[in-house]
């Protein structure tokens, strides 16, 4: 999961930051409205915490700007402004939750969660997937009721693809999740190396019903990316095409390599000629 923070206050910012970090969530922080602003359009956040009252912009203006722009973000408001009025406009400008400060972290951190989920399309803290099963609160994952051995980022990378299980992600999807935008990113490479290892641990854990339709599997489409669903979901994607068809595009391959070849060798014997 990756959050965006806007806000100045720097003791808030800090406790807010470490108790993410604590849970594996990545954090950008802007101080300002602008540079909140310019993050929300330019990198894909899973929810957005936005202070109400910032050095530069007002916490409802930046609010507009961003619903403006069509940004679909969740977005929770932080506010010591805790009247029932200023909670009904922030609301119905646009914002998902409101919590006045002083706040409880933990409480924050149920409100991120459950936030997330449904903007997902997940009401529950578990998601399945056929025999696969991943806890977002417990932070664990299982096959037939076997937990899997996972690091965290094998972890995080398994919970981004089943939060998002209808749609293919592209690997820059994936490191932009899982790295702080202010660090070194690894190549797209790194992601390549992560799936097979989890397409290892999936395999190994489902044994002889890796095959089944019931099954989870990790899908690749090329130029679009990957995407975990049951295989049954996934058959364009995973299943061997029958030996006639391999034929066939075997045959129109060497046909057009055959038709290339001699129109070279024609435009040489012309330029020779």
């Amino acid at each position: 999961m990756k959050v965006l923070l806007i806000e100045d206050d720097k003791a808030v910012a800090s406790a807010i930051i470490a108790m993410l970090k604590s849970q594996s969530i990545i954090c950008d922080h802007d101080i300002n409205g602008q540079d909140g602003f310019d993050s929300a359009r330019l990198s894909d956040y899973d929810v957005i915490i936005l202070d109400m009252i910032l050095p530069d912009i007002r916490g409802e203006e930046l609010l507009n700007r961003i619903r403006a722009c069509e940004i679909k973000t969740p977005i929770i408001i932080l506010s010591c402004i805790s009247e029932t009025n200023q909670r009904i406009k922030a609301l119905s400008d646009g914002a998902d939750d409101y919590l006045p400060k002083p706040f409880d972290k933990h409480e924050l951190l149920a409100r991120i969660n459950a936030i997330v989920r449904r903007s997902n399309g997940h009401a529950a803290s578990v998601i399945r997937i056929g025999t696969f099963e991943i806890d977002l609160q417990r932070k664990t994952a299982s096959i037939a009721g076997r937990n899997l051995v996972l690091t965290k980022t094998e972890y995080n990378i398994l919970e981004l693809l089943a939060r998002r299980k209808d749609s293919f992600l592209h690997k820059d999807s994936f490191l932009d999740h899982l790295y702080n935008s202010d660090c070194n990113e690894p190549g797209r490479k790194i992601v390549d190396v992560f799936m097979c290892k989890l397409r290892k641990k999936l395999s190994n854990a489902l044994g002889d019903s890796k095959n089944d339709d019931n099954s989870p599997a990790i899908a690749t489409s090329w130029g679009n990316g990957y995407r975990l669903d049951q295989r049954k979901n996934l058959a364009d994607y995973l299943l061997p095409k029958n030996k006639t068809q391999t034929k066939q595009i075997s045959d129109n391959q060497f046909n057009n390599k055959h038709d290339f070849i001699n129109s070279k060798l024609s435009k040489k014997i012309k330029i020779s000629s």
